[in-house]
């Protein structure tokens, strides 16, 4: 019996130890490729350094109106996940958007995630750039929170709200619980870089649009690389942690009933969080003038519907 208990020991000893190796030899070489990412992909937009954070924000076009593109929550690299939508729109607008702590090109923070704080750094990034008030805001997911405690705060600054099945402060209530623990294991993965060892066809499963003609080979090669360096950073961690909270400040404020709003919803998303798309369209039953077109799709409704919104912005903004 003894015998067997010290073989048991060294077996497990030698696992601990095997493990240890493939993690450390996972780290090290997530580091050095980091490195060669870094100097392979440099930012494409603009850098700004906001409150100590350096944010980056992607831009084209000239024309008066704006369009700010606000990433929803995880979303590795903000740029290029909107390019499918922001291409067709930046012959006619001028396009930005803002990438924020954590997220894409700019850096990881430490500064609080509530929906001031993030609001307050989203403003003052725009207005270093030179890019100047009023906006058309263009929110995906979370970021809908964001965009509605703008238009609460700052009514002036924005001229609508173009919701990407945006959040509205009661669908919280509507989504899956995640643990903290869970994306605390998550971050680990990303950080030791076993998010390199993902087989391609799972790669192309998180990330279809390294399997779309929207991007380019370099977009997509350039899309990878911030997948690897923007999963599940810190920022992206307290963002989760306070998006409760979040919610309840923006239901506090009330509806900005004076922003015109579309919004465009997700039949997929309404499936996984039942009543998604009733507390969004209830929530536009208050607003003066709002409309909203419901889609058969997953939650990233301008990944495979932006031949559709593009027409549908474009005849909303011309009607105001």
């Amino acid at each position: 019996m003894l015998l067997l208990i010290k073989i048991v020991g060294i077996v497990v000893i030698l696992v601990l130890a095997v493990v240890l190796v493939v993690f450390a030899g996972s780290f090290i070489n997530h580091r050095i490729q980091l490195q060669k990412e870094t100097e392979a992909f440099p930012p494409p937009g603009t850098l700004v350094t906001v409150d100590g954070v350096t944010m980056h924000l992607y831009a084209q076009g000239n024309a008066d109106t704006t369009l700010v593109f606000l990433a929803g929550h995880g979303t590795s690299c903000p740029t290029l996940d909107f390019k499918p939508l922001w291409s067709r729109l930046v012959d006619t607008f001028t396009i930005v958007v803002v990438e924020r702590a954590g997220y894409g090109w700019s850096s990881v923070s430490k500064s609080p995630r509530d929906i001031d704080t993030v609001l307050e750094q989203t403003r003052t990034a725009l207005q270093i750039a030179s890019h100047t008030a009023p906006y058309v805001l263009i929110p995906h997911s979370m970021s809908g929170l964001e965009a509605l405690r703008w238009a609460q705060k700052y009514p002036d600054e924005v001229q609508a709200i173009i919701g990407l099945d945006p959040s509205t402060p009661k669908a919280i209530h509507t989504l899956p619980k995640i643990q903290n623990s869970q994306l605390s294991a998550l971050q680990f993965i990303s950080k030791i870089g076993l998010t390199r060892l993902i087989p391609e066809s799972d790669m192309k499963k998180n990330l279809p649009l390294l399997d779309s003609d929207a991007l380019s080979d370099a977009d997509k090669a350039s899309y990878r690389a911030m997948f690897y360096r923007s999963t599940v950073t810190s920022d992206m961690i307290r963002e989760a942690e306070a998006v409760g909270e979040n919610s309840k400040i923006v239901d506090q404020f009330g509806v900005p009933i004076e922003t015109p709003m579309h919004f465009f919803l997700s039949e997929e998303q309404d499936r996984m969080a039942s009543g998604w798309i009733e507390t969004a369209t209830t929530y536009l039953s208050s607003v003066k003038e709002s409309s909203y077109t419901i889609l058969t799709t997953d939650h990233y409704v301008h990944h495979n519907k932006a031949d559709l919104i593009t027409l549908e912005v474009k005849r909303f903004l011309n009607h105001l």
